[in-house]
């Protein structure tokens, strides 16, 4: 199995800080977004595996239990190495008994954005719980002296990542997935974000007969046109300077289609709009949305005819006049 070096993927040193990693992986996406690479396999491949790093490296107790693995890792290739390999076993990541859960389809669980790898699944991939034995006392209803009795096992749980676009987070989606055999649908509602957590109770069989809880982990991919904070959507749109400076109106670009906003006479270069509900749905209360503010980018006109340039030098005169 290849190992993945997620900070070199991520173009990020290894104590680099929560922030710097959200920053690289925000360029990277943004780069690497099937949307802005259709039909180009190399981009869709790339994708993928800034997502995994940043899956990773963006849940402080993944990234622990990677730099712990990375750090035995390395010291083995320090040492030449060994025979057999490196010893990927004692990092598989499964119940107690070897338990394993075998995601046949991960492509349908991400929603198309594609299955993770190996290395990923070995050690992230596998949910459980565990048993625990439990020391009775003399004369206890429950048993005698010595005795070890079974508990009753703690529920087992699995998450896994799955992502989706800004749109389809906007709106809710449903998501088809095999899992052991079992086909299941899967509702994102209106609203998720990075974060939420969607639960398929007793969804997975496993091998000792018992079941386990699917925690679907959902992870909003970049966007390109819009930024979100909580609720509210941040975009910019570019405004011609004659719109700016004698007002008019310009198409905005929403998750539900294109508006028209009006722009006043005298707009600045970065003046911010608010235009109240076209936000994100709220997560549990989808009839309620946060806002979208436009942030105005005034374009300055270049290669200017003659003919403009003399009218822009009369103007000049003209705004001279009246302030001299």
């Amino acid at each position: 199995m290849e190992f993945k070096d997620y900070y070199k993927i991520l173009g990020v040193e290894p104590d680099a800080s929560a922030e710097e990693i959200k920053r690289a992986y925000r360029k990277l996406a943004l780069k690497y977004h099937p949307d802005r690479n259709p039909g180009d396999k190399e981009a869709e491949e790339k994708f993928k595996e800034i997502n995994e790093a940043y899956q990773v490296l963006n849940d402080p107790e993944k990234r622990k239990r990677y730099d712990q693995m990375r750090q035995q890792y390395e010291q083995w290739q320090r040492m030449g190495g060994g025979p057999g390999g490196f010893d990927w076993s004692r990092w598989a990541q499964g119940a107690p008994g070897g338990v394993r859960v075998e995601f046949r389809d991960l492509d349908d669980l991400l929603g198309g954005v594609g299955g993770f790898s190996d290395f990923f699944r070995t050690l992230f991939g596998f949910g459980g719980g565990d048993w625990h034995e439990a020391q009775t006392a003399a004369g206890h209803p429950w048993g005698t002296v010595g005795a070890q009795t079974r508990a009753r096992p703690r529920p087992r749980r699995i998450e896994h990542p799955i992502t989706i676009s800004l749109h389809e987070a906007y709106h809710g989606t449903t998501r088809h997935i095999q899992i052991n055999g079992r086909r299941l649908e899967v509702k994102i509602p209106p609203g998720a974000r990075t974060g939420t957590k969607v639960r398929l109770r007793r969804a997975v069989p496993l091998e000792d007969g018992t079941w386990a809880d699917l925690y679907l982990v959902v992870q909003v991919a970049p966007d390109p046109r819009f930024e979100r904070q909580g609720d509210d959507l941040y975009t910019e749109v570019p405004v011609d300077l004659y719109t700016a400076v004698l007002g008019g109106e310009v198409k905005v670009p929403t998750l539900t289609g294109e508006v028209y906003l009006k722009i006043p006479p005298g707009t600045q270069c970065g003046q911010t709009f608010r235009l109240r509900g076209r936000g994100m749905p709220k997560l549990r209360r989808p009839q309620e949305h946060g806002d979208l503010y436009v942030r105005a980018k005034v374009l300055v006109p270049k290669n200017l005819t003659p003919r403009e340039r003399e009218l822009f030098e009369e103007l000049a005169r003209l705004r001279q006049g009246q302030t001299a």
